[in-house]
């Protein structure tokens, strides 16, 4: 990871620590966004979905800097919830340093649901 820019590490990170929380406690997501965002309202609404169990596989993510000194991380994958079929997402969220934390200040998701 040291070969990386900064952003992608921190990107990284973050994306790694967010899907570890949601399939394992999804509750805890609050802690990761900025109180004051719009942000944790989803986070919230996460924590009340009729599932119980839940598995996050990512296929990719790309981490951009943006001229705010906020990081873009934007992640492509797969979910499976409570043992149904395999859906594909796409999920985007702005991260802001706030006090030495990471935090996420906006977020955009989205289920990759198609008619075949």
């Amino acid at each position: 990871m040291g070969d990386k820019p900064i952003w992608e590490q921190i990107g990284s990170s973050f994306i790694q620590h967010y899907y570890q929380l949601f399939d394992a406690d999804r509750t805890q997501l609050g802690a990761i966004y900025d109180s004051s965002s719009r942000a944790k309202q989803p986070s919230l609404k996460n924590s009340l979905l009729p599932f119980q169990k839940i598995q996050h596989s990512i296929t990719a993510q790309d981490h951009q800097p943006t001229p705010d000194s906020c990081i873009l991380s934007m992640v492509v994958g797969q979910l499976k919830a409570d043992d149904d079929q395999v859906l594909g997402f796409h999920q985007t969220f702005l991260l802001k340093n706030l006090q030495g934390a990471w935090v996420c200040t906006n977020e955009v998701f989205r289920l990759a649901l198609h008619n075949v």
